[in-house]
């Protein structure tokens, strides 16, 4: 199936009152399994590398693009391919050529004048080249501590945020946390409403792997429409290679990287089931 663009597959479930999942890209095993999972769901997905994932593959975009967007054209089911979390300028306009149709500029840890500055000169050089571009306001955490109540998404900032950056999507901190091994983060859905009233763009959630099933749902009702998913996928991963391993000597990485893929399969296929 031709590659999608990002911008298409979100204004879809935005246009239908649900949700997209997108899930993270560390190995071609795992561009393989996402597309598997969504097959078997019969539903849309987004395929995304992170500027993390970029960095392992020695700080080279083009070979792990070029094997996601290549497994994406010949998935049955609608795919698009995005840059997640970028930092770096430089690696934002690597973009050009290599199929990914969009990128989450992520300025999130500058003081808000600076974000704005940064965020909206990221959207005008994505938008003279064709990308659709998301950017976060609030903090997500996770990775370097808990996520706080105290730098959630404000409606009223998130509004002046989008007009003053022109930017197609907006991450929001809403009370997840980026690389939850547990399924215990709580969610705020009366703020997750109040800034879908505030805003015209599509609502993003990071850090859904912590998030339970049934407040995923809840959040897609609530106005979430792209949900991004990475941590799950890895625990489902090391876990089925773990059992691999200690079921034996094992020499022939296809022996634990196949089920290894299977289980990611499987993860993907209820979670994009589950926001449906």
């Amino acid at each position: 199936m031709p590659l999608r663009t990002t911008g298409q597959l979100v204004g879809q479930a935005q246009a239908n009152g649900t949700a997209i999942a997108a899930f993270n890209v560390i190995t071609l095993e795992h561009a393989e399994a996402i597309v598997a999972g969504a097959e078997q769901a019969g539903r849309p997905v987004i395929l995304q590398i992170s500027e993390n994932a970029v960095r392992f593959h020695h700080g080279r975009l083009a070979p792990i693009a070029a094997a996601t967007t290549a497994v994406a054209e010949l998935a049955a089911v609608p795919v698009a391919v995005h840059l997640d979390h970028v930092e770096s300028r430089d690696l934002l306009h690597a973009v050009r050529g290599t199929g990914i149709s969009s990128a989450m500029f992520d300025a999130s840890t500058l003081d808000y004048a600076g974000n704005v500055a940064a965020t909206a000169a990221a959207t005008n050089w994505a938008h003279e080249h064709g990308l659709w571009l998301e950017a976060e306001l609030g903090e997500v955490g996770g990775k370097d501590g808990a996520h706080a109540p105290g730098v959630r998404t404000d409606p009223v900032e998130a509004a002046e945020f989008v007009a003053a950056t022109g930017v197609d999507a907006l991450a929001v901190a809403v009370g997840s946390s980026h690389a939850m091994t547990d399924r215990t983060a709580t969610l705020d859905f009366d703020l997750i409403a109040r800034l879908r009233e505030a805003l015209a763009v599509p609502l993003v959630l990071h850090g859904s792997s912590g998030v339970p099933d049934d407040a995923l749902a809840r959040a897609v009702r609530a106005g979430i429409v792209k949900i991004n998913v990475g941590t799950i996928l890895n625990v489902a991963f090391t876990d089925a290679i773990r059992a691999q391993l200690d079921a034996g000597p094992v020499v022939d990485p296809r022996r634990y990287l196949a089920p290894a893929r299977e289980a990611v399969a499987r993860t993907v296929a209820h979670l994009v089931t589950t926001i449906a």
